[in-house]
């Protein structure tokens, strides 16, 4: 049993990408789907979808940009055993604004710059460049 399924599934991403791979499969949750529909709306991966024959399983087609994986940062910050959470004020920018905060507030699963605008703080998930 998982003890943290977000950090299995971005750690799954990460040598997937490394080992320049074209797609990685794995189980996920409804929350990991969030985080994974913010990284398709971002640009990150390329598409997500459900296995036709297993509904709990995603496929995740990661995306590469002149041979290099297009996610060069890929961190997990707010963990089972210490949440991170933090005002709209309070976020800082990853690599100068060249990269996105996904964040878990009361609207739902997005970037920092969204909550920004919305004026909403929340639990910071993961920071990706």
């Amino acid at each position: 049993m998982l003890q943290d399924p977000v950090s299995n599934m971005l750690t799954r991403i990460r040598n997937a990408q490394k080992a320049r791979h074209d797609s990685v499969t794995f189980y996920a949750s409804t929350f990991e789907r969030a985080v994974l529909s913010v990284l398709k709306d971002e640009g990150y991966i390329e598409n997500f979808k459900n296995d036709k024959d297993n509904n709990k399983k995603v496929t995740v087609v990661l995306k590469y940009y002149n041979g290099k994986p297009v996610i060069s940062l890929l961190k997990r910050i707010s963990k089972p055993g210490l949440r991170v959470y933090k005002a709209f004020k309070d976020v800082a920018n990853v690599w100068g604004g060249l990269g996105i905060v996904i964040i878990s507030t009361s609207k739902g699963l997005m970037t920092d710059l969204k909550a920004k605008e919305l004026k909403l703080g929340g639990e910071i998930v993961c920071y990706v460049a």
